[in-house]
């Protein structure tokens, strides 16, 4: 991010990004430009509400990105912070790929979900079920112990 007096003003009272000046873009510009060189993915995601997407990414931040490189953007559907982001494809480009997925959140949210219930699953496991009227917790573990609050009506948070 530019750091600058403009940027401690960069948002809405609802939190929103607000349109920068023309003269903190180009800085932000020369950032996002040199940054790029070294990323291997880059996951896009600026959007003003009620208006097209900003366009962050030209083509000669593209050249010179390292070939294999990825770039995710997810502002595709108000259209794209890449040049050459195209709704619903994967682009290739440079030797880059350009993802464009529509509605990526209704894309991962199976994935996100089965990932957080295994992540559950795998914790309670660790409080030993198997007698089924009481849990055995080892109070060794280093996962139990930096997650445990109480413990014999004992607040062990500190």
């Amino acid at each position: 991010m530019v750091e600058d007096k403009e940027s401690q003003n960069a948002e809405t009272k609802g939190g929103y990004a607000k349109e920068m000046s023309a003269e903190y873009q180009k800085k932000q510009e020369a950032l996002l430009a040199e940054t790029l060189k070294d990323m291997d993915i880059v996951i896009c995601t600026a959007q003003i509400p009620g208006r097209k997407a900003p366009r962050i990414i030209n083509k000669d931040m593209l050249a010179n990105m390292k070939a294999g490189s990825v770039i995710i953007d997810l502002a595709v559907e108000s259209g794209g912070n890449c040049e050459f982001s195209q709704l619903g494809k994967i682009v290739s480009k440079n030797g880059l790929k350009i993802v464009g997925h529509a509605n990526v959140p209704g894309r991962v949210a199976n994935n996100a979900s089965s990932l957080f219930s295994k992540n559950i699953f795998n914790f309670l496991k660790l409080m030993n079920f198997e007698d089924k009227k009481k849990s055995i917790i080892d109070k060794n573990d280093e996962i139990i112990k930096a997650t445990m609050i109480c413990s014999a009506g004992k607040n062990l948070i500190k």
